[in-house]
């Protein structure tokens, strides 16, 4: 008589593409959240009776709660578990997104905007280090092909897709969307990820609350400053005095602090590896160019061109589908070309596109835009793939969940100071040509009198009187135009002028590994 041992069945694994795009998910999910909102604001303020100056907070809030959450998300996970963690963020950032959009007051909406920021934190991190194990690293570069396209293209289409939900719908809309979206990446995740041994729950012997306390307390008051301080003429306003103040003193005791630890919540000892101190460097300013023109375009074509929140959009979004197609083919090339060459020349294509955005006209029409668009962005996905490839490219398992955290919180700030910047530089380059044109406007200059005759003699030809004022009020309208119009310029020139010196510096950057390995042997294996 033999005994049988009844056969376990076996549980079949995953493909990593599938798992890719089912953590990805709630991750573009977040981040469009962080520009589908910018275009809605008017529209948000009028509904909820509020001024436009406080439905800004409706930005700021949320900004801020994901600054303090992300450099804590590798710790969280550590605790709970990362995929039990992952998905408390969805289910959370779910319901937050339901609050918001049945928000019937300014204050309930940014309180409900503070808690989907607080959950959506956990999101970008989460994802990365979720699609990092589920690839070979040879694999990598794909991997970070389809993380790539989340972090990029969703800025992108963000302005687009709420543009037109505001337009023909309501902005409640804009939070709504996210509920189905949510509710499907939950139930998908909860059914294919699995957690590697090093990323199971290890729980908490003890919190170090000072570390925690001085980390969220400083990276709060950085975002408010950022967000804040060319609304509040910056260190002229002692509101951002003394939230730089905090800031400064929290994140200097905070670091001191952190490196005295033994298991610290934020892992700063993670900068000092080769390939990932450099790469937080280089991906910072990816967030700063990405970030930053990305609010600076769809401005100008709404205050200088008469674009609506869908036209400007629309500038924008086909730049979003030349994005995916170069990142499927940047991911083959991380593996054939050394990663500090690549991130070189997306930084000099991306200096090309901001060199020819500072030359637009008047009459530049809606199809010139969208190639200006292009050429700007093209070079993106020749930065976010090497750069991801390298940062992680030493970093030991255990880890890649408080690197995901640091890479992500880097980026992220890369964003808002890229947006700080921009806007400040903006304002000031356009009152220092208002300035400079207005001196030109004197008594013996023969173009400003025969200008001016002209006015006065187009205006009294329709028989409306004070037609010298109403004629030096034209003049003026135009000189603003025109300082605006060179303001912008000279702020898409700094961009060229920052990327150029990016493009020479990642010349620098150290060799990295060339993982090679055919796809005949990655399919077999999975």
């Amino acid at each position: 008589m033999s005994l049988t041992t009844p056969s376990v069945p076996r549980e079949l694994p995953v493909h990593p593409v599938l798992i890719a795009v089912v953590v990805s998910l709630a991750a573009f999910m977040e981040v469009l959240d962080t520009t589908i909102t910018n275009v809605s604001l008017s529209h948000i303020a009028g509904s909820l009776a509020a001024s436009q100056d406080e439905s800004t907070w409706v930005l700021t809030s949320y900004l801020v709660a994901n600054g303090i959450v992300l450099p804590l998300s590798g710790w969280l996970a550590n605790v709970m578990g990362r995929k039990s963690f992952f998905m408390l963020c969805i289910a959370c950032f779910t319901a937050a997104s339901f609050a918001c959009g049945m928000a019937t007051s300014l204050p309930m909406l940014i309180c409900f905007r503070l808690v989907q920021g607080l959950a959506g934190g956990g999101l970008q991190p989460m994802q990365q280090a979720i699609v990092m194990d589920a690839f070979p690293q040879e694999k990598r570069g794909t991997a970070f092909a389809v993380t790539g396209i989340t972090m990029v293209v969703a800025p992108i289409i963000g302005p687009t897709l709420g543009g037109f939900i505001t337009d023909n719908y309501s902005w409640r809309w804009i939070f709504f969307m996210n509920v189905p979206v949510g509710i499907i990446a939950l139930l998908l995740v909860r059914s294919l990820v699995r957690d590697p041994p090093h990323a199971e729950a290890t729980g908490a012997a003890s919190i170090d609350y000072i570390g925690l306390g001085l980390l969220a307390l400083g990276l709060g008051c950085l975002q408010i400053v950022l967000d804040k301080g060319q609304e509040e003429d910056w260190f002229g306003s002692h509101f951002i005095i003394f939230f730089a103040a905090v800031s400064a003193a929290c994140l200097v005791f905070g670091v001191v602090w952190l490196l005295r630890q033994k298991d610290p919540i934020v892992d700063l000892r993670l900068f000092s590896d080769k390939y990932f101190g450099p790469s937080c460097v280089m991906i910072f300013f990816v967030g700063f160019t990405l970030y930053g023109a990305v609010t600076l375009l769809p401005l100008l074509l709404q205050s200088q061109f008469g674009y609506d929140a869908t036209l400007a959009g629309m500038v924008l979004s086909p730049s979003g589908i030349v994005v995916i197609f170069l990142m499927a083919i940047v991911s083959r090339l991380v593996n054939k070309i050394q990663a500090r060459y690549l991130i070189a020349f997306g930084m000099a294509m991306t200096c090309v596109g901001m060199y020819a955005t500072m030359h637009f006209t008047p009459q530049t029409d809606y199809r010139t835009f969208v190639v200006m668009r292009i050429l700007q962005i093209g070079g993106i996905p020749f930065l976010f793939v090497p750069v991801s490839t390298m940062a992680f490219s030493a970093i030991a398992k255990e880890k890649n969940g408080k690197a995901s955290a640091l890479f992500s919180l880097m980026r992220n700030l890369g964003g808002s100071f890229g947006i700080s910047l921009i806007l400040t530089y903006l304002a000031r380059r356009e009152q220092l040509h208002q300035t400079l044109l207005a001196q030109r406007l004197t008594p013996t200059s023969a173009v400003f009198q025969t200008t001016r005759a002209t006015a006065i003699k187009a205006i009294a030809a329709t028989g409306t009187p004070h037609a010298a004022a109403l004629a030096m009020g034209r003049i003026y309208h135009h000189l603003v135009a025109q300082a605006t119009m060179l303001g912008y310029s000279d702020s898409f020139q700094l961009f060229a002028v920052i990327v150029a010196v990016l493009a020479v510096g990642a010349l620098f950057l150290p060799n990295n590994k060339i993982h090679e390995k055919s796809s005949d042997d990655f399919v077999a294996t999975h």
